[in-house]
């Protein structure tokens, strides 16, 4: 069986330029899967304009709904609910106050349908949130978009991959290139199991160390070949040498420095990307020799 190379990248926080990036490789690449699995604030897609012929819902939970034919408004449900999304609000018609549920605060836990004596709430599906499968002048995108205020970015991330692996299947592709989302946190982690290389994007300020030390942390643990790309690195020379510095005693490669270049964010607002835009740059040969690293 063919083997597909999995490439994540990542960040510890956001604003690195780590879309970016993901972006020039995107457009570098020929016949890729690129799957941006930084869901909470998908971005990739403006740039790379994929047309999709395929999109679903993703049920990211459940949440509580009253039928109020059945009803009593009993407030059992309100005493016992943890998150204070049930309350009784005062309306005509109703002696007692109506009992409603706040679709914020519920957390879907099941509890007030399980304990509602007339079996008069009902637990409904969360399925606004969608993914997608597309194809870019390049290759192919799996991308998706979590609706706001649902939750489960994680299990989201985890199916983006998913599709995303499929895709290369049935398109013969041997790479796929993760823009993943910035953080340690699950969506991170599902972003980053099972890959073979992971590219830590950061930038050299005192948080962006910070972050670094936390995401290649995470990398470690799942035994993941680390590298790291200090981007705008000659905005500030010493913690640029402070990061390198804390790369080398970890034996982490850093196989490219990417000086900063207004031409990047005249590129995006042309939506292209930076290898596109001004191909001869010296920021896009820099990327073309990370990524044949790479």
């Amino acid at each position: 069986m063919r083997k597909i190379k999995q490439i994540s990248v990542l960040s510890g926080k956001g604003g690195t330029g780590k879309t970016s990036l993901v972006a020039a490789f995107a457009t570098l690449a020929q016949d890729p899967v690129i799957a941006d699995c930084d869901v909470d604030a998908a971005n990739l897609y403006l740039v790379l304009h994929p047309e999709n012929y395929k999109e679903d819902a993703f049920v990211s939970g459940h949440s509580a709904v009253i039928d109020y034919d059945l009803c009593t408004h009993c407030g059992l449900c309100m005493t016992y609910c943890r998150f204070d999304a049930i309350d009784r609000k005062q309306e005509e018609g109703f002696p007692k106050g109506k009992i409603t549920i706040d679709e914020i605060n519920c957390d879907g836990c099941r509890l007030c349908s399980r304990i509602c004596p007339e079996e008069a709430i009902i637990m409904v599906p969360e399925d606004r949130s969608r993914w997608f499968i597309g194809n870019y002048r390049n290759g192919n995108m799996v991308h998706a978009r979590l609706a706001p205020g649902e939750e489960n970015s994680g299990k989201l991330v985890s199916k983006v991959r998913e599709l995303a692996k499929e895709t290369a299947e049935e398109a013969g592709t041997d790479l796929i290139i993760i823009d993943g989302p910035p953080g340690t946190g699950c969506s991170a982690i599902a972003s980053l199991t099972g890959t073979d290389k992971v590219l830590i994007v950061t930038e050299p300020t005192e948080s962006g160390l910070h972050d670094l030390k936390r995401i290649a942390e995470l990398a470690g643990k799942f035994k993941v070949e680390r590298y790291v790309v200090i981007n705008k690195y000659d905005l500030n020379q010493k913690m640029t040498e402070a990061i390198k510095e804390w790369c080398k005693q970890e034996n982490i490669p850093i196989p490219a420095l990417i000086p900063f270049d207004p031409e990047i964010v005249h590129a995006m607002v042309q939506c292209k990307s930076i290898t596109e835009w001004a191909p001869e740059s010296s920021v896009s040969k820099i990327i073309k020799e990370l990524y044949e690293y790479l």
